[in-house]
Parts: C-alpha cells; structure tokens; sequence
C-alpha cells in the first residue's frame, strides 16, 4: 500500500518546532510514523529519508509558527540538503498543545501536536531546491 502511487497522493509531514521537536508523518491519508527530535540535524536527515523514500504527487512540509526562529532554520536546512519539489505551509499552532500527565512523557506532547498541525491549513508556498535555482 505504501509504495503504490497515484497521481492523487500526498504527504504530510507536520513539525511543532521548539527545544523538542515533533513530527507526525501522513501518506494516504493516514499517519504512518511519529517521533521527536532535539537534534535539527537528525531531524533534517529523517525528513529527506522520509521525503525522498515515499512516492507522492505532493509534497507538504507543515511547520507550526510558535518558534519561528527554528521553523526558519528548519526550512533553510531542508532547502539546502533536498534536491526536489515540496511545498511548506507555516501553520498556527494555537490550541495544539494539550495537557498531559506526567508532563512530556517521550516528547508524546510534541508529537501529538505536531499530529494537529499537520491537520491544519496555512499558506502554501512551493519550494524548488537551491540545486534548481542556483
């Protein structure tokens, strides 16, 4: 089911940007994977696995606006290590955090919130990767 592709396709891949990092991963509309990061590089070379190892039509990258600072970084590292087509959307992130026991057991926080944001709709902007566009 995963590797079948249709012009119809999409991936998702929804990131609460801050000291913990979430991702939430959708592909056919359904979520595939989720995980945290504190790491950007780390993170930045399981986004480009994901991107580059799934077949899709499109390619969208949600980052939520509550740290900008990071979200900016990780969209420049992005650009600058993926050599194809995606679009980003910046979305508001307001009212994805909910409260959870025990705090942030293993970044569950992040990720469930990374899952809203990659339900939510921003503006998007397609990218073309600076091996393109020089």
């Amino acid at each position: 089911m995963l590797n079948s592709s249709t012009n119809s396709s999409k991936l998702v891949l929804g990131i609460d940007p801050g000291q913990r990092i979430g991702v939430s991963v959708t592909y056919l509309e359904n979520e595939i994977a989720r995980a945290f990061f504190v790491s950007l590089d780390k993170l930045i070379h399981y986004l480009i696995s994901i991107l580059a190892e799934l077949p899709a039509a499109r390619k969208i990258v949600k980052i939520g606006n509550g740290d900008m600072k990071t979200a900016n970084k990780i969209l420049q590292m992005l650009n600058l290590q993926f050599c194809s087509k995606f679009e980003i959307e910046f979305v508001d992130e307001s009212s994805t955090t909910l409260k959870i026991k025990n705090h942030n057991q293993r970044g569950k926080r992040d990720m469930l919130s990374a899952q809203f944001i990659s339900q939510r709709s921003g503006i998007p902007k397609s990218i073309l990767p600076l091996s393109i566009t020089g």
